[in-house]
């Protein structure tokens, strides 16, 4: 996922960190300046789902418009060559000895 908020910022004439949060205190969402600046640069360290809803509210956008999905950067898994065919790495249930019955 990339964090968009700078731009969503800018797409509603807002051109500065400093300007969004105090639009963000205003609604209740007090935060430090570290963390307005990683918000900023896009590379927050932690965003609450309630902190999300503030920012949605002030700028008006939604979720969607704040983190794009970058579904490239997801490693792909690796194959499974056991050289066997899939069927032969069926599971097969064993005889096991030194069980009781249940009871009766």
């Amino acid at each position: 996922m990339r964090w968009n908020l700078r731009l969503a910022a800018a797409n509603r004439g807002i051109w500065k960190a400093s300007e969004l949060q105090r639009m963000l205190a205003a609604r209740g969402m007090v935060i430090s300046a570290e963390k307005m600046s990683g918000l900023w640069s896009g590379n927050p360290n932690t965003i609450r789902l309630d902190e999300l809803d503030v920012i949605c509210a002030v700028l008006g956008c939604g979720v969607d418009e704040l983190l794009l999905p970058e579904p490239g950067k997801v490693p792909q898994p690796a194959p499974e060559d056991t050289g066997q065919p899939t069927a032969a790495r069926a599971v097969t249930p064993r005889a096991r000895g030194g069980r009781s019955l249940p009871p009766r």
